[in-house]
């Protein structure tokens, strides 16, 4: 993470400052992060599907085709994970309209 902040430090103009939204996970909130001076962290609430898209696209995921299933395995679970990651990927204009916000286009 500190790595990829860095990389987003770079094309901030000199005197502006970014502010990066993400969510809560640990290595987004670490104390240990070091965070350059020209970004601000901004961490989302949890789980806030209408400030972040990609929890409805979780959920859809789950939905469709993780839920009520009894898993054998550790490998089959990646497998049906993996089913239904590229299920999904298959589909583009169902992750645009899963991921739009009314509010974000007037």
């Amino acid at each position: 993470m500190a790595l990829h902040l860095v990389e987003i430090s770079g094309p901030v103009a000199p005197g502006a400052h970014a502010i990066l939204l993400l969510d809560q996970a640990g290595r987004h909130t670490s104390d240990k992060l070091d965070v350059p001076a020209n970004i601000t962290l901004m961490p989302l609430p949890p789980k806030p599907p209408e400030l972040n898209p990609v929890e409805n696209i979780w959920q859809f995921i789950r939905a469709n085709w993780l839920s009520n299933r009894v898993f054998s395995s550790y490998d089959d679970i990646v497998d049906h994970c993996c089913y239904a990651w590229n299920k999904l990927v298959d589909q583009p204009w169902a992750i645009m309209s899963i991921g739009l916000r009314d509010w974000a286009h007037p």
